[in-house]
């Protein structure tokens, strides 16, 4: 999946971590929720701007190679 279109990062929003859609929601806040547990249902129902796409999009940005390399060097 190419998650481009979906993640955005923004310098002056959230401390430039990668966010969805140019929301103030996080890629690590989502990773975050299904790590505690919360299905993919409770997420979309806790949080009504975010659609299916949009965590597929996390867990593609959390897998892409090119987020290892981005980290590696931090």
């Amino acid at each position: 999946m190419d998650h481009s279109e979906r993640i955005t990062l923004e310098p002056d929003k959230r401390a430039g971590k990668p966010c969805i859609r140019g929301l103030r929601i996080t890629v690590y806040d989502v990773l975050e929720y299904l790590a505690s547990g919360m299905t993919e249902e409770e997420i979309l129902a806790d949080f009504p701007d975010l659609e299916p796409e949009d965590i597929r999009a996390v867990l593609a940005f959390a897998t892409a190679p090119e987020r290892r390399r981005h980290t590696a060097g931090s």
